[in-house]
């Protein structure tokens, strides 16, 4: 897969692209991470790309033109998604990262200062995504997110694929606590049940924890993936007083047992 990155500082993404579980996928082919100087399509010497805004107020605004441009030259014969960083964007989430993940290529598109000029997403309807509901000062760490994200899903990119099942998340519900060596830590000791070697029970013991934790402390998680739980875990919740109906994380919250 191909994310081509469209910004104002490809420098950012040197030590990203090269690290951890992303930068042996791209060792290895699986990913590639292309970056592209928005200021290569400025036309004036001085590679300046922003301007004040129309009507006035603080800060300065990507231009129109050398975004169109670029992003033209770069998607030319090459087909893809173009996904445009941006705060009014659909909200980034498992499901979102599952469907990009469908793409053979995907531009992500990172604006900076007080935005891009309108006439981009007008003209070109890219994709608009939001990494959450706060303030960042421009789209490449929104884009970072993206690539991890969605690189994680790719076949080959993670050695345990089994690792990446069990993701908070991925199934609609948090993950469940985790535990190593040592055994006790300050008078907290790991749980029996993950040291008793019965598969079954550990299973059923992280689901529950999964469960309980989600219907806690995420409960808008229940409502929006209620149709896609097995019955297993659809038990689970109505024993905990959740429910896609009811008022969710406020009825019995004592852990599942």
């Amino acid at each position: 897969m191909r994310f081509d990155v469209l910004t104002l500082f490809p420098d950012l993404f040197g030590p990203f692209r090269a690290t951890g579980v992303l930068g042996r996928a791209v060792e290895t082919g699986l990913v590639e991470i292309v970056t592209h100087d928005l200021r290569d399509w400025a036309d004036n010497r001085w590679r300046q790309v922003d301007d004040e805004p129309y009507g006035g107020g603080a800060g300065m605004v990507i231009q129109a033109p050398p975004v169109l441009a670029a992003i033209r030259d770069i998607v030319a014969g090459r087909p893809g998604r173009t996904v445009m960083l941006s705060p009014r964007g659909r909200l980034f989430d498992q499901q979102v990262a599952d469907e990009l993940a469908g793409e053979s290529r995907v531009l992500l598109v990172c604006g900076r200062y007080e935005g891009i000029d309108e006439r981009v997403a007008e003209i070109l309807q890219p994709d608009e995504i939001s990494v959450g509901d706060f303030v960042l000062g421009g789209g490449e760490v929104a884009a970072m997110v993206v690539i991890e994200a969605v690189t994680r899903l790719l076949p080959g990119v993670v050695g345990d694929p089994e690792s990446v099942a069990a993701d908070s998340f991925f199934d609609g519900l948090l993950d469940h606590p985790a535990y190593t060596r040592p055994p006790e830590v300050e008078g907290h000791e790991v749980p029996d049940v993950l040291r008793s070697g019965n598969h079954e029970a550990v299973r059923r013991w992280r689901l529950e924890r999964a469960v309980t934790a989600t219907v806690t402390r995420r409960p808008d998680l229940i409502n929006r993936h209620w149709d896609r739980y097995p019955h297993e875990v659809r038990e689970l919740v109505r024993r905990l007083g959740g429910g896609p109906d009811g008022d969710l994380g406020t009825g019995d919250s004592r852990e599942a047992t």
